[in-house]
């Protein structure tokens, strides 16, 4: 049977569960251990597929097409593995579930409770992974705040595993705040003091203390905090702000936090970690050789997590590449015919972004045909493929208003029409096209340049298409429909071969993207872009030479 690690946070939202979560399984990895990473949310949502961007960030979806929350894709990028619907749990699922035993007569005529029927299906969820001997270690992170009202039922399950378990199978790490008050020049304990008392007053006693803090904990505030939390001072470990999260999991193995979870779960068979490739990433992160900027163009800017899985691909992609990629948002709503040369000055590549819905549709396609025109590296995802085939459309065919159907149900031309399957469906939530499917590219297309092979799979996430009936239309003109879905003849790939780096395509290759698997569409971008910025650097170089003579 597997071990299980509960992490739980405490004071304030977005002190970073996730990774530290993410870093303690990637050190207990690094020791040779089996081990993998599950999220149980609080919200009454069944899953986040239907929140908005600006609710709870980007939606991650996982191999098998589960919607799931972003956490996961850090659980992903950190541990180069895959992970599952069983590895996002949320309050509406479990509800669900349980309303619909209860409508089969499960029961048996009981009366339906929080307690035992809800901590029940909870904690079933909870050791559903650790059941088949795949995993030596789970780690689950409870989402929210201790104190939360909606958590209560979760800390009440993992209260309840902690009793029924053997004591060296169950463990609980605590993540709190010790904020800096630069007034006092003083670091505060209360908080986590408070929190911990909290935690405890429902029966759940921490096992180790992580402090998020912006200045380091001296020993004798370590001893403070171990003699009123009820800990060992060991257990009290300080996870000072990084300047990248890949830094975290460093900062935690001079910490000793896997040790000590170890030593707690009675694991004595580990090697010494192995961290090469990851400090080697690093290494390539913080000492870039040359810097290129990339123009992010989307609609959810105000909010990064939104972007979150583009930006991490961005960092692992410039890594490989050796050059710093710095990020330009650029709002498409506030995009014009008049501005976007101004918009888009001094960029070396352009990514349009995912999304939904109307808003700001316009700016975006603006922008697609200004990199198309300006011989600007070019990047879309999904709707931003989508994108790039309206505006081919419209300045290159000429089909006069060209448009998706799901912005204009009535267009003349919808050159990206709702998918056949989608066309009877009425419920939102976990209906789309979703998860991996496979993708055939054409040899000596840039797609088969960049992925180095004419097959693979890569996730998806949408209920649109390029219509077909304009196939040919496309390719007569000059675009390139290099890669299908080899069962439907889904248009997954768009190129434009006479331009220097144009590619859209209708998946997600940022969902896929690790330290250590970086998605190959991202590193080729970012080369385009850095050869762009040379060539742009160098006929600078040149024109200032001349002005000289």
């Amino acid at each position: 049977m597997a071990k299980y690690i509960f992490v739980t946070g405490g004071v304030t939202s977005s002190l970073g569960k996730g990774i530290i979560a993410a870093s303690l399984a990637k050190l207990l990895q690094a020791r040779g251990l089996r081990v993998t990473i599950q999220k149980f949310d609080p919200y009454i949502n069944v899953d986040p597929g239907t929140l908005n961007p600006y609710e709870h960030g980007e939606c991650y979806v996982t191999e098998d097409g589960a919607e799931t929350d972003l956490d996961l894709g850090h659980y992903e990028r950190f541990l180069n593995i895959f992970t599952s619907q069983a590895n996002n749990v949320t309050t509406g699922r479990i509800y669900q579930t349980v309303i619909n035993k209860e409508r089969a007569g499960e029961f048996l005529g009981k009366t339906v409770q929080v307690v035992p029927h809800i901590t029940d299906e909870i904690k079933h969820r909870m050791l559903l992974l650790g059941q088949n001997n795949e995993y030596d270690i789970v780690l689950t992170e409870i989402g929210g705040t201790v104190g939360d009202i909606e958590s209560l039922p979760f800390i009440e399950a993992v209260r309840q595993l902690q009793w029924e378990l053997p004591e060296e199978d169950v463990m609980v790490v605590h993540l709190t705040l010790i904020p800096y008050l630069k007034a006092a020049k003083e670091l505060k304990t209360k908080p986590t003091q408070h929190s911990v008392k909290m935690l405890s007053e429902t029966g759940v006693h921490p096992d180790i203390i992580v402090c998020r803090t912006e200045e380091p904990l001296n020993n004798d505030i370590k001893r403070k905090i171990a003699l009123f939390c009820n800990v060992k001072q060991e257990a009290v470990i300080e996870a000072m702000d990084a300047s990248t999260i890949y830094e975290v999991p460093l900062h935690m193995l001079r910490e000793k936090l896997d040790l000590i979870c170890l030593k707690k779960l009675n694991i004595t068979q580990f090697a010494e970690p192995n961290l090469n490739n990851w400090k080697e990433f690093l290494d390539k992160l913080k000492y870039p050789k040359s810097k290129v900027t990339i123009g992010l163009i989307g609609k959810y800017i105000e909010l990064q997590d939104a972007y979150k899985s583009i930006l991490e691909s961005f960092v692992h992609a410039g890594a490989i590449n050796e050059v710093k990629v710095q990020v330009v948002n650029v709002h498409s709503e506030f995009i014009t015919d008049e501005n976007v040369a101004e918009k888009l000055m001094g960029l070396d590549g352009l990514l349009v972004a995912p999304g939904f819905g109307n808003r700001g549709i316009e700016g975006k396609i603006i922008a697609v045909k200004y990199a198309r025109e300006k011989g600007l590296p070019f990047f879309g995802i999904c709707l931003g493929m989508q994108m790039a085939v309206i505006e081919f459309g419209r300045n290159v065919l000429g089909l006069k208003n060209a448009h998706s159907v799901e912005m204009d149900a009535q267009s003349e031309h919808p050159v990206i029409n709702m998918m056949e399957e989608q066309k009877k469906i009425t419920m939102m939530g976990g209906t789309m096209r979703l998860g991996a499917y496979p993708c055939v590219v054409e040899e000596g297309s840039l797609a088969h340049k960049i992925y180095g092979t004419t097959e693979f799979t890569e996730r998806h996430r949408h209920r649109y298409e390029f219509n077909n009936a304009y196939l040919t239309q496309y390719q007569e003109a000059g675009m390139r429909t290099s890669g299908k879905n080899p069962a439907t003849g889904l248009v997954e790939i768009i190129e434009l071969p006479n331009h220097p780096f144009f590619i859209g395509v209708q998946y997600h290759p940022e969902l896929k993207s690790t330290v250590e698997r970086p998605a190959p569409l991202f590193v080729g971008f970012i080369d385009a872009a850095k050869k762009y910025n040379e060539q742009r650097s160098s006929l600078n170089t040149g024109n200032k030479k001349d002005a000289v003579i």
